[in-house]
This record gives structure tokens, C-alpha cells and sequence, in this order.
């Protein structure tokens, strides 16, 4: 993970998601870059209380919605603070970006995940196509939902899974640290469940 970061880094700095990140392994909000009094941060695992609640002080349960809270700057030691660091930020989405480059990756349509589902979150499998065009629109819109790149399809036959989204919602950006989704989460699979019982 450090060389991918390290990689990154080349030009001298570069953005994950909402972050910001610096050579000399300086991590702010991309909108506090220039910030004159932020608070700062001198320990990766400040992320995880960072990451965890918004400008409000709601509580934030999708890590990779666009709501990080902003007033910050972290100064960490070396590579290996700042890939903890972007960890807590973004839970696996580094590995996830590592896989991908090593083509490793491997994604799983919406439908194969809703059909493993059981419990009270079985009934989501009945969702139709045109229930998970509106969800997925909803849900994982860039915009106050979700900024990860969606790589699954929302089924076998390879059919993206909203057309009310941005067609580069579904495309991996040229830039060196992008947030990618390789499956339906679980606040996803949840709205899924709640669509259906609701009609």
C-alpha cells in the first residue's frame, strides 16, 4: 500500500476521496488545503473520530459519503501513518485500489448480492429493476450519497444499475488515488429492503 501511495505522491500531492494528501505526509479536508488555523492532528488513529461524524456532529455511518468534516490537518511521520490513516478515513478502500491496479479485483452484480442475503433482509431479492433504478440513483449518487465509483452491475448480463446516474459515475477516473465500490453495501442492500416492503 505504501508504494501505491508513494506512487500517488510523485507529483507531490494528490486527493482520496474528501482527503487531501501531501508530500511531507500531510493529510486536510481537499476544501481546507489552504486553511490558516485548523486543528491539528499528529496520530492516524485520530482519523477514526475525524471520519466519524460530519460538520454537525451527525453521526456518519458511509464513510465515503460527502460529508467529511472539514476544520483539520494531520502531520504524520511516514507512509505507513498515512495509509493507517486513509484506512480509518476509508476502510479498505485502499486495498480495494490495489486490487483493482493488480487486476485482482473482483466485482459482484447487485442481484448476486441481494440473493445471499437472508433474515429480514431477504425480502430485498424481490426488489424489480426498475425499484433498484431508482434506489441506486438515490443512494449512490455522488452528490450527497455515496463518492465511490460504481464497478458492479446490477446484474449477470452486465446491465449498469441506474441510468439516472452520470454515466462516469460507473467509469474509473484517470487519477491516482480514485474510491471504488466493488459491490452493493449494506446501507444499499438496507434501502433495497425498505423500497420493497414499502410497496
Amino acid at each position: 500500500m505504501e508504494q501505491l501511495l508513494a506512487a500517488a505522491l510523485s507529483k507531490g500531492a494528490c486527493n482520496f476521496g474528501q482527503i487531501a494528501v501531501r508530500k511531507g505526509f500531510v493529510l486536510t479536508h481537499v476544501d481546507d488545503v489552504d486553511l490558516a488555523q485548523p486543528e491539528t492532528f499528529r496520530s492516524p488513529e485520530d482519523a477514526i473520530a475525524l471520519a466519524g461524524f460530519d460538520d454537525a456532529g451527525k453521526y456518519r455511518p458511509l464513510k465515503t459519503a460527502p460529508n467529511l468534516r472539514h476544520g483539520w490537518r494531520m502531520e504524520l511521520v511516514d507512509l505507513g501513518e498515512v495509509v493507517r490513516a486513509l484506512d480509518y478515513f476509508y476502510p479498505a478502500r485502499l486495498s480495494i485500489l490495489r486490487e483493482w491496479k493488480e487486476d485482482r479485483l473482483e466485482t459482484t452484480p447487485l442481484r448476486a448480492t441481494l440473493d445471499r442475503q437472508s433474515g429480514m433482509y431477504r425480502v430485498a431479492a424481490s426488489i424489480s429493476d426498475e425499484q433498484i433504478h431508482e434506489v441506486v440513483a438515490d443512494v449512490c449518487r455522488s452528490d450527497g450519497g455515496c463518492l465511490r465509483r460504481i464497478l458492479w452491475r446490477r446484474d449477470a448480463s452486465g446491465t449498469i444499475p441506474s441510468t439516472k446516474l452520470p454515466p462516469e459515475k460507473f467509469e474509473v477516473p484517470n487519477e491516482p488515488l480514485p474510491l471504488l465500490c466493488q459491490e452493493g453495501c449494506t446501507i444499499l442492500i438496507n434501502e433495497c429492503r425498505k423500497k420493497v416492503k414499502a410497496e
